[in-house]
């Protein structure tokens, strides 16, 4: 249950960044999250949308898992992993706080997976 409850928070912010990249990009809250000025911002937007729909579809990999129920254990860990290989990239080329923000909770979230709890 709570890895479940884990899995679904990491779908959820997955969710989020992809709204963050698609359409807030270029907006005042992207640029704020993501400390961008106006001019990086509209020069990169559609870098930016193309990323988000790639955290888009790490999301329903998760929510596909979810769906499966006790079924969807490989499928589960697989994006999980997804997850936290592309946040520890992130952190590795654009910004060490991207491996708290999205490795870390992939990671909890694989541990009760593991652990079946």
């Amino acid at each position: 249950m709570l890895a479940n409850i884990l899995i679904a928070l990491v779908a959820a912010l997955h969710l989020g960044f992809m709204y963050l990249e698609m359409i807030a990009w270029d907006r005042p809250l992207g640029r704020k999250v993501f400390r961008t000025s106006p001019e990086f911002s509209a020069a990169s937007k559609a870098l930016a949308a193309n990323q988000g729909l790639y955290n888009g579809f790490l999301a329903a990999g998760l929510i596909w898992g979810l769906w499966l129920g006790d079924e969807g254990f490989a499928v589960k860990a697989f994006f999980l992993v997804c997850v936290m290989v592309a946040g520890l990239f992130g952190a590795a080329t654009v910004n060490p706080r991207i491996a708290y923000v999205q490795s870390m909770p992939a990671a909890l979230a694989l541990i009760a997976l593991r652990l079946g709890i």
